[in-house]
């Protein structure tokens, strides 16, 4: 018989339980072997030349490996970006060893290093009359409901309360999570809404679904400080804003008085502007600055970082390859702390195949291929279609969770 070996595609930590109680392992090696089930990559933005140098030295020492420029070795750069790879055991062994080391900024590369080594994996989101929302290794969904004229999919369009109430039934059947109601458009090149025109639209329809559904989870899409307030006296558990309280400057300041969970969001310019050749150096280091900076002011605010679900802003300010980027790599959040929603439902970027709609609805094919990706890697996905996305969401989790 010839010998049979081929790789296993193990990444968590209970596909290598799994394994190693297949193989007949004594179960007390578990311990042992969590750390080294797999090889992880961390980016170092622009560390010390003498920095770089060591870490990488420390995790060859190791058994790991780094990647630096060229140059650090003869000291012909000032700084560098590191390429770090190796398991957790490793990580762990050059921490500890760069806690004793205080010069070349190591001790804060050592800070954001252990950070970015523990990944939160549950969270339990309070909502008012003692419901929650739990997250966590499952994606579950955000179905998208807009009370709308021009959203840039004629379909989620909702005409009266009884179609919103229909429709928010049929979302709620299909296994929609949350619910997510917006009165003005975001969509690229759209006009700014006057506030009483998007109050006026918004709380009825809010008092309604609250009144209709008790128990289900309703968002707010909102960036007007005014209207999130609004919308937390009559019914909203979550204020989600794609401005990142950046569109409107009453809006940090109502959220925390709102009380309410709040999903703090990306965007470079505004949806009128946002997609006029919007541009970045280094698209995954500009995002973690961004939520860096705006997680330490909304501490400073008097918002806490656990009230806090961070959405990377697919197409809010970016080019098609900056949203493939994002969402190939949308684990680098994790970093901190806090779960993950993600918008791609339907975009243009979505187009990837030139068939014509009227034979088959590519955008529609593609989001649920996104949800099938998405699985198990983001807390929640904001769609337009919960019955066709569940199902990729579905088949995925049942691929992930055999063995």
């Amino acid at each position: 018989m010839s010998a049979v070996v081929y790789p296993l595609n193990i990444s968590s930590a209970r596909e290598l339980a799994d394994a190693l109680d297949r193989l007949g392992a004594d179960p007390r090696s578990n311990t042992y072997f969590q750390p080294k089930r797999r090889v992880r990559h961390f980016f170092v933005k622009q560390a010390d030349f003498r920095a770089a140098a060591y870490m990488k030295q420390e995790m060859l020492a190791r058994g790991g490996d780094a990647a630096v420029a060229k140059h650090v070795i003869d000291g012909k750069t000032d700084r560098s970006d590191v390429l770090l790879m190796g398991t957790d055991g490793q990580y762990s062994a050059l921490a500890q060893k760069m806690e004793a080391m205080d010069c070349w900024e190591l001790k804060e590369l050592r800070a954001s290093l252990t950070e970015a080594l523990c990944v939160a994996s549950a969270w339990v989101i309070p909502l008012s009359g003692g419901r929650e929302l739990r997250l966590g290794a499952d994606t579950k969904i955000m179905g998208i409901l807009n009370l709308t004229e021009d959203s840039f999919h004629s379909a989620s369009r909702v005409k009266t309360l009884d179609d919103l109430l229909d429709r928010a039934a049929s979302m709620l059947r299909d296994g929609a999570d949350v619910l997510d109601l917006g009165a003005e458009s975001t969509r690229p090149g759209a006009k700014p809404l006057a506030e009483g025109e998007e109050l006026a639209r918004l709380l009825p329809a809010l008092k309604a679904l609250r009144e209709a559904f008790p128990d289900a989870v309703l968002s707010v899409d909102t960036y007007k400080g005014n209207v999130a307030l609004a919308a937390a006296g009559t019914g909203a558990d979550i204020i989600n804003d794609v401005g990142g309280f950046g569109l409107d400057p009453a809006m940090l300041s109502c959220v925390v008085r709102a009380g309410l969970p709040y999903v703090l969001s990306h965007i470079k310019g505004t949806p009128e502007n946002m997609q006029d050749a919007p541009a970045y150096n280094d698209l995954l280091s500009e995002l973690h600055v961004y939520f860096r900076e705006k997680i330490q002011q909304t501490e400073r605010a008097g918002l806490p970082r656990e009230r806090l679900i961070l959405d990377p802003g697919l197409g809010f300010g970016k080019r098609v390859q900056d949203n493939l980027l994002i969402l190939k790599e949308v684990e680098s959040l994790s970093v901190f702390g806090r779960p993950i929603l993600v918008g791609y439902s339907r975009k243009k970027f979505t187009e990837t195949l030139e068939v014509p709609a009227e034979k088959w609805d590519a955008r529609l094919a593609s989001t649920a291929a996104l949800s099938a990706l998405a699985e198990g890697r983001v807390q929640l996905t904001r769609v337009h279609d919960v019955r066709e996305n569940r199902r990729a969401l579905l088949t995925a989790r049942a691929l992930r969770e055999t063995f």
